[in-house]
């Protein structure tokens, strides 16, 4: 196949067993992908950077060649996020465990990470909140409201120049809405089920959306909310702790050499935490994720 006709591009969606990308110049091309791929145990990700060639006429084109990946999440499933927003908002309540999963991920992979506090015209005390228990940890928090159009300028701002941006966390806390706000669009959003206090899904699939704007391109991705994240099987548990940057400077401080900061007696961060110089929720959560952590890696050959 001639070099001449294959072109670049990212995945934006899927759709039974058809990709569709789109080009440098914005163009979109529906693709089939080749069997080699299946061979090879690789499935497309919605932020697949591509090699393809382009269909004529009514045919459909050809994926050819999927680049490396920078980034890779599982569930949702994308790829190349390199701005993470983990949403948040007061109903349902927020599962700040979800959300340090969500961060530790993140930072494994090397994503830029921030918390998006939507709806705070529901509870203005939140975002302020969730910025106390989350200083340190290199994760800005933002305060925003898609009905009343807050914030939004601030988030807009900081997704600007990101190659891929990524909004997720629990069903029912508005990134369908936050999106549309953002970039003028009209996706589908839910309401929030009075029966359980849990959002309704409304993205069922994960796309991503670009948005062109006057300072640049916005790239992001929509997918589908969810409330469990299992951490990576193969994590070592003393990884763990180094994803928690207002860790850091106690590191080598505690009375053990590693500490794992699980308890053990002369504790930096023990007593940082009792000291309310680093969040006490902060340190239980950790603590509560360094178990699973160590049951799953102690299960790896199972």
């Amino acid at each position: 196949m001639s070099s001449e006709m294959m072109k670049q591009g990212v995945l934006v969606r899927g759709f039974g067993g058809f990709y569709v990308a789109v080009d440098d110049e914005g163009t979109e091309h529906i693709l089939r992908c080749k069997k080699k791929f299946r061979r090879m145990h690789i499935s497309p990700l919605v932020g697949d950077e591509i090699v393809f060639i382009p269909g004529e006429g009514e045919e459909h084109g050809w994926l050819e060649d999927i680049l490396p990946r920078k980034t890779e999440c599982l569930r949702p499933p994308v790829a190349n996020v390199s701005l993470l927003l983990v949403v948040i908002c007061p109903s349902p309540e927020p599962d700040l465990l979800l959300v340090d999963r969500l961060l530790v991920r993140a930072r494994l992979q090397g994503m830029k990470t921030a918390i998006v506090v939507n709806k705070c015209d529901l509870d203005p005390t939140l975002a302020e909140r969730i910025r106390v228990q989350y200083a340190g940890a290199e994760c800005p928090v933002l305060a925003a409201s898609a009905k009343q159009a807050q914030g939004l300028d601030a988030l807009r701002e900081i997704m600007l120049g990101e190659s891929c941006c990524c909004l997720t966390g629990q069903s029912g806390v508005g990134k369908s809405t936050l999106l549309n706000a953002l970039l003028g669009l009209e996706l589908e959003t839910g309401d929030i089920s009075e029966k359980i206090q849990r959002g309704k899904n409304t993205t069922r699939h994960a796309q991503m959306l670009i948005s062109k704007q006057p300072e640049g391109d916005i790239r992001v991705l929509d997918t589908a909310g969810f409330s469990l994240l299992e951490l990576d099987a193969k994590m070592e548990p003393e990884k763990l702790r180094k994803c928690y940057p207002e860790f850091a400077e106690h590191e080598g401080a505690c009375r053990f050499t590693p500490c794992m900061h699980d308890r053990e007696p002369g504790c930096s961060v023990t007593a940082a935490a009792a000291a309310g110089e680093i969040d006490p929720g902060r340190v239980e959560r950790y603590r509560q994720l360094l178990a699973d952590v160590r049951e799953t890696w102690k299960q790896r050959y199972n």
